[in-house]
């Protein structure tokens, strides 16, 4: 046995005697009708032999049908018998299911809570769904078949004795030798599921770590890592599945010397066995103890044992000891694959603002150019579906800060996405400084605008990195600044300044969204997209953030969540899905039935 199953034993034991002597009653209960299957399985084999030898050959018929008759009774009241155990049997599976799902949540609740070890306890859904089903239904199969095996046995071998010794003679060394080989593959084996179930945690955990970490690895280029990673996670289960498939074979061979080799034996010993007065009838019993009975008990108990067994100890101790050292090597790893190094991207002296400078830049080369441009613009999601914007004309002058208004689902999102170039339309063409969107290149596009979604994105690094991600040449002083005029400092201050680390997970969904809009002002692009960007911040902040963005040299269209929005931009845009109106606050009171509805919704 290996220290580590010893060490998952020794943690088991004291719950598990614990957990068994709060259910004796259960127990004793489930015994008695083992006691009565075992009684079942004596009769049918015993009844046999007594039919053919005491009837049928005697020229009895009656007397031999009438133990045919004892023969069927015993096997119909099987069926009472198995309804007997299963009905037990929930009373020993059902709360050990619920007390491994309470040790899980404590578990994970302690992990998470101040104080405690901290982190995201990634497994705390395998451990909760699909780890105790596991156990449970392991649990269930083993005292089933354990049971079943034990008191079947003893009445099948008692049976054998009692129609003549020398039947033990033969079926026995062959059972013996299966059940000898079977048993030494059960330690391996279990270190073999072991080696699969993390294989398996580990794989998943890094797919996860991965999935959410995308635009991480692409920024910084790690991706290849984390696929070489993800390939040796993705071998090394495939070689725990090889290992675990190698010791099911021998545990099947194991299975056919205990499951045939018996009734081989016996055929080829009938001569033997008639010349040491083993009569026809005890012949038959012995065959029918044999096929109906001690065979079809050893291949379940076989089956179980080396599945759900293995399955069981390993699981349990996953579930009730402590954290393993392969779980905290696996998450530290995964996070070391997840979080990319960050590059310093401050600069040590002051110089000119990027966007001032970059929106200097803009005027003298596109100061005829409109900082946006929509002409005839549709949108279709499908060739048959409805237009989600149809033939949309719109013109949105350099410095200009427009708002865009309408109800959930009209294309508010989808017309920045549009304008952002990530989204192509159906017909018409999108300019932005001048310049068609469509089709161009990611870094040219990076140059013109930035697009601020909903669901603010914050990478694991410094402070200053995450809000000068899209301006590498800002310097410290521009950075406090930015960081005055949005309010950012207590969050700032509370993460150990522009040089302490930022964790997504630590911080909300408004806090997430101050820093992208901070990073959104520093970007040097001239024209900044805000999806709802300020859904998550109270009035007051988003009215300072929407102000520091007005204030920024450049142009802004922001889809409004609150009529302050609308009624601080320059222009507002109405979408209705039928006919688009543009105009300031006062205007549209006037010129959209739309708009005066949406108005009367929001300051209800």
């Amino acid at each position: 046995m290996t220290s580590a199953e010893a060490g998952a034993l020794r943690r088991l034991a004291p719950p598990a005697r614990r957990f068994l002597a709060h259910r004796k009653g259960v127990l004793v209960r489930l015994a008695l009708w083992s006691l009565a299957e075992s009684g079942q399985a004596f009769l049918v084999g015993h009844a046999v032999a007594r039919s053919v030898d005491e009837g049928f050959l005697a020229g009895d018929p009656r007397r031999g049908l009438l133990w045919l008759g004892v023969a069927l009774a015993a096997v119909l009241s099987g069926a009472r018998v198995v309804r007997g155990v299963f009905a037990q049997l929930a009373g020993v599976t059902e709360p050990l299911r619920d007390g491994l799902v309470r040790r899980a949540v404590d578990r994970s609740m302690a992990r998470a809570a101040p104080g405690g070890p901290g982190g995201t306890d990634r497994a705390a859904v395998s451990r909760l769904t699909n780890q105790v089903e596991i156990a449970r239904d392991s649990f269930a199969g083993l005292v089933l078949t354990l049971r079943s095996f034990v008191f079947t046995a003893a009445g099948a071998l008692l049976g054998l004795l009692s129609l003549h010794p020398a039947l033990l003679v033969v079926v026995l060394p062959p059972l013996a030798a299966g059940l000898a080989l079977f048993l030494v593959t059960l330690r391996p084996m279990a270190a073999a599921q072991r080696r699969a179930l993390a294989a398996d945690e580990a794989l998943g955990d890094h797919a996860a770590s991965a999935r959410a970490a995308l635009r991480d690895l692409a920024a910084c280029g790690t991706g290849p890592g984390v696929e070489r990673r993800g390939a040796d996670l993705v071998a090394d289960a495939a070689a725990a599945a090889r290992t675990l498939a190698g010791w099911a074979a021998v545990r099947t061979a194991a299975l056919g010397v205990a499951g045939h080799l018996p009734v081989l034996a016996l055929l080829v010993a009938v001569e033997w066995l008639r010349g040491h007065g083993v009569s026809v009838g005890a012949l038959l019993g012995a065959f029918t103890y044999l096929v109906q009975s001690l065979l079809p008990a050893l291949h379940t108990l076989m089956t179980a044992l080396g599945a759900a067994g293995s399955r069981l100890l390993v699981v349990l101790d996953r579930i009730l000891g402590p954290e393993t050292e392969t779980e905290t090597e696996t998450e530290t790893e995964t996070e070391t694959d997840r979080v990319p190094e960050p590059v310093s991207v401050l600069k040590s002296q002051p110089g000119p603002t990027t966007a001032s400078a970059s929106a200097a830049a803009f005027a003298v080369d596109m100061a005829a150019a409109p900082a946006v441009e929509l002409r005839a613009v549709t949108l279709s999601y499908g060739a048959r579906a409805e237009p989600v914007l149809d033939a949309l004309d719109l013109c949105v002058a350099p410095g200009e800060h427009l708002a865009v208004v309408g109800p959930s689902g009209i294309g508010k999102s989808t017309l920045t996405r549009l304008v952002a170039g990530t989204l192509a339309p159906s017909s018409g063409e999108v300019r932005v400084a001048g310049r068609p969107v469509t089709g161009r290149p990611a870094a040219e596009l990076a140059a013109l605008r930035v697009l601020v979604p909903q669901d603010a994105y914050v990478f694991s690094g410094t402070v200053g990195d995450n809000l000068a991600y899209l301006s590498t040449d800002a310097c410290r002083a521009e950075l406090d600044a930015a960081v005055g005029a949005f309010g950012l400092g207590p969050l700032v201050e509370r993460l150990g300044g522009l040089d302490g680390t930022v964790r997504p997970a630590e911080l909300s969904p408004g806090e997430r969204q101050l820093v992208a809009l901070v990073r959104a002002y520093l970007s040097p692009a001239p024209l900044l997209l805000l999806d709802e960007a300020t859904c998550h911040l109270d009035p007051a902040s988003e009215a300072r953030a929407e102000e520091a963005l007005a204030g920024r040299a450049g142009t802004l269209v922001v889809v409004a969540h609150r009529l302050s929005s609308a009624v601080r931009a320059d222009r507002t845009l109405v979408l209705d899905g039928v006919r688009a109106r543009c105009g300031t606050h006062a205007e549209l009171l006037d010129r959209s039935p739309l708009y005066r509805d949406l108005t009367g919704h929001w300051n209800s």
